[in-house]
């Protein structure tokens, strides 16, 4: 099982990175798996909540969801049918921009869908929640009221870059405890890793394997497959052990059973090389690519 609690406790990942306890894979029901359009409004269904239990039944135990991506029903279906003790989770639900100017009512929506009196992780989708500095710094006032309630253990951003997440800093009772991030080789947002360490603010990546998804024959895929034959594993868990031996919690949105499992197997066994890390960026470096809310980023922006 792997999961972000060491991350969110402080602990510095390369303390335990060989080892079952330092849980750092989370299973997101992303972009992949939303609910559009009219079906967001339709019943339950009964799919995503299938492939959701499994991956809990495997052993995931981070879970990623959104109001975003209307599964929240879904998400919290597939933790009951699953019968695993809510103390062995940890969920994240995130709050939807459309809902900027009423959070609690936003939060209590989410509780309600997913079935739990708590959250473990709650986030703001992205800075387009504000339309002010001042506006942002209202709505995370507002977050850290519902961290003070108990009925979410800690609160974070998702999308942040470094000047929004200042902007959050300026006035915060309480900092993020992680920003999550679209990130790999080719979207390494500049030195945004570097400033949330200085603030020890964790870092999740999803999207971590857009070079094999979206973005395929870029110039990073020679390198993860001799990597991969190095290690013997495959190149998406050369993919996610990048991110893993920067400090990042990575998220999965895979519904493929064996793939879940090897994840799970094969990610603790292997530990890339300091010179293979870096290498991997620099050749990243060569090509940008954003996958996620281009609309909200101009195409040439690499932070």
């Amino acid at each position: 099982m792997l999961s972000l609690f060491p991350l969110l406790q402080g602990r510095d990942p390369s303390d335990c990175v060989l080892t079952i306890s330092c849980r750092q894979v989370g299973y997101g029901l992303g972009t992949k798996r939303g609910k559009w359009d009219d079906a967001a409004k339709a019943p339950l269904d009964q799919s995503i909540v299938d492939v959701t239990k499994e991956a809990i039944e495997l052993g995931y135990r981070h879970l990623d969801g959104a109001e975003g991506y209307a599964n929240e029903e879904e998400l919290g279906a597939a933790i009951k049918a699953s019968k695993v003790p809510r103390e062995q989770l940890f969920v994240t639900t995130k709050i939807h921009a459309v809902h900027k100017k009423n959070v609690e009512e936003a939060f209590a929506l989410s509780l309600k869908k997913l079935g739990l009196d708590y959250v473990d992780l709650y986030l703001l989708h992205g800075p387009w929640f504000a339309d002010t500095e001042q506006e942002l710094q209202q709505r995370w006032a507002e977050l850290e009221a519902i961290k003070a309630s108990g009925r979410a253990r800690s609160i974070g951003v998702s999308n942040f870059l470094q000047e929004h997440v200042e902007s959050v800093l300026k006035t915060a009772k309480v900092p993020p405890a992680i920003n999550q991030i679209e990130f790999h080789p080719y979207l390494q947002h500049g030195d945004l890793l570097p400033f949330l360490r200085k603030n020890n603010i964790a870092a999740a990546a999803y999207g971590p394997l857009v070079p094999l998804t979206t973005a395929t024959d870029g110039p990073v895929n020679a390198l993860w497959k001799q990597l991969a034959d190095k290690y013997g594993v495959s190149e998406s868990e050369i993919g996610l052990r990048w991110c893993i031996d920067q400090g990042l919690v990575v998220l999965t949105t895979s519904s493929k059973k064996e793939r879940l499992e090897r994840y799970l197997k094969k990610l603790p066994l292997i530990k890339l090389t300091p010179k293979e890390v870096s290498d991997i960026a620099e050749l990243g470096q060569q090509k940008h690519y954003r996958s996620f809310w281009k609309e909200r980023f101009a195409p040439d922006d690499r932070r």
